[in-house]
């Protein structure tokens, strides 16, 4: 595939425990971070880009119908946002998809007085972190 380099990751799959309720979230999200619809399938959807994707998919082998990201396993997922605004402007249209903001206490500095991030929760338990990362910075 074009674009793969060794490390980038493949894919990404999550297994949720209501899909449709996902999609509402999760699509939203990755669409607005610039991912496409990729597949769809009864029990799953994909969204891609470049050459990794990621997967939402209710498995009939869950063991749980609860998602504990305090567990041993995956916390969340951090995506690079282009800017400060941007962040603003997912943070405030989150609400609209099921997502929370964590740490509003400390937001958007919660990571740090040099870490410009939305800290969001599904209502499903899943966590992503939308990170600015000022030019001078470089990661």
């Amino acid at each position: 595939m074009p674009g793969a380099t060794t490390g980038t990751p493949h894919h990404i799959e999550i297994w949720v425990p209501h899909l449709a309720r996902a999609i509402h979230s999760w699509g939203w999200l990755l669409q607005r971070l610039g991912y496409t619809q990729f597949q769809s399938w009864p029990a799953g959807r994909s969204w891609r880009m470049g050459p990794t994707y990621l997967v939402l998919e209710e498995s009939p082998d869950l063991t749980a119908d609860d998602h504990d990201r305090r567990r041993p396993g995956l916390n969340h997922l951090a995506f690079h946002v282009e800017s400060t605004q941007l962040v603003d402007t997912l943070c405030e249209e989150a609400t609209q998809y099921g997502w929370r903001l964590l740490l509003s206490d400390r937001h958007p500095y919660a990571g740090g007085p040099n870490h410009y991030a939305a800290y969001l929760e599904d209502i499903d338990g899943f966590e992503v972190e939308l990170v600015a990362i000022p030019p001078e910075q470089g990661y």
